[in-house]
């Protein structure tokens, strides 16, 4: 009888198994999602970053007029109700109109980051964890090489080899960003490597590629995820000095940090040309932080309790 219904069991073991992980990963987030709500400073970020994105999605609809017009007759209008919300610069161009624009150049300069940066440090870190040996110290003395540099140096150095332009801009960042990461996904590697878990994997025939690639850099993904969030308002500092420096998003595209380095010949008597701008550089990058800090909370609770 108890042959019988083995196999029975069997089954049913490994019918229920997915359906209990799927139930306990969602009650993880929801757990998640509450203990971030809770939070008022995080939840104050997400708001500002939902509108951001709302914001850019809609720009041509929400803006009052085309970003790229000229009118000389219109140039350096203080702001008011009746036509420029947010003034106009020097070439008559509506600087409201040319925000709502500019975040678009932001959000695309974040995304790709957020996606390069971490995806190649992740690489980089977990190779040289598990590797050890000669491997792990080549890969950590290219990455102490980066991380000598200021990174507004190295981004300056790479887009001056590159050549100007948003693209290049985004990859000079890209490739200035990776080091934390690979650093941070290098200690998760060194912990997890010796795991017992992962002995099992080994013993059951699984190669070094997917063991990495199944079980270490899932459980190295919460780490980068509050590195990557906290790393945003670095990142939107450096395009935007990139863009002052003339090196980012080139004319006439209403880049944010074009913006102020074109207003800052008139900051003295037109003030709103540089600081209205410099107001929403300020404002994303704090929300990016607000929101950072409320991830930590969530992922890493041990790190929020020092």
């Amino acid at each position: 009888m108890s042959g019988a219904t083995r196999p029975g069991l069997r089954e049913w073991l490994l019918a229920e198994e997915p359906t209990s992980r799927a139930q306990a990963r969602a009650a993880a987030w929801y757990q998640g999602w509450l203990k971030l709500r809770a939070n008022t400073l995080a939840m104050i970020g997400l708001a500002i970053l939902i509108l951001l994105t709302v914001c850019a999605i809609l720009a041509p609809w929400l803006a009052t007029h085309d970003p790229f017009a000229q009118d000389l007759a219109q140039r350096l209008k203080p702001p008011g109700w009746e036509g420029h919300i947010f003034g106009t610069d020097s070439l008559g161009r509506d600087i409201y109109s040319r925000l709502l624009h500019g975040a678009r150049i932001s959000l695309y300069i974040v995304l790709l980051v957020a996606l390069v940066a971490p995806a190649l440090g992740l690489l980089i870190g977990t190779v040289a964890g598990y590797a050890g040996g000669w491997i792990d110290v080549l890969l950590m003395r290219l990455t102490d090489i980066f991380l000598a540099f200021p990174r507004l140096i190295l981004a300056l150095a790479f887009v001056a080899a590159l050549g100007a332009g948003i693209e290049n801009a985004v990859l000079a960042i890209s490739l200035t960003a990776w080091p934390p990461y690979a650093r941070i996904a290098r200690a998760e590697t060194l912990t997890i490597r010796n795991s017992d878990f992962i002995h099992a994997i080994r013993l059951q025939g699984a190669g070094p590629a997917r063991i990495v690639t199944r079980h270490v850099w899932p459980l190295c993904v919460s780490s980068l995820v509050i590195r990557v969030t906290l790393d945003m308002a670095g990142i939107i500092l450096t395009a935007a000095g990139l863009g002052f420096l003339g090196l980012g998003a080139q004319p006439p595209s209403p880049e944010w940090g074009a913006m102020i380095s074109e207003g800052r010949k008139y900051l003295l008597d037109h003030w709103w040309v540089a600081t209205i701008p410099g107001i929403a550089i300020f404002t994303v990058s704090l929300a990016f932080n607000l929101l950072g800090d409320g991830l930590r909370d969530v992922f890493d609770p041990k790190e929020s309790a020092r």
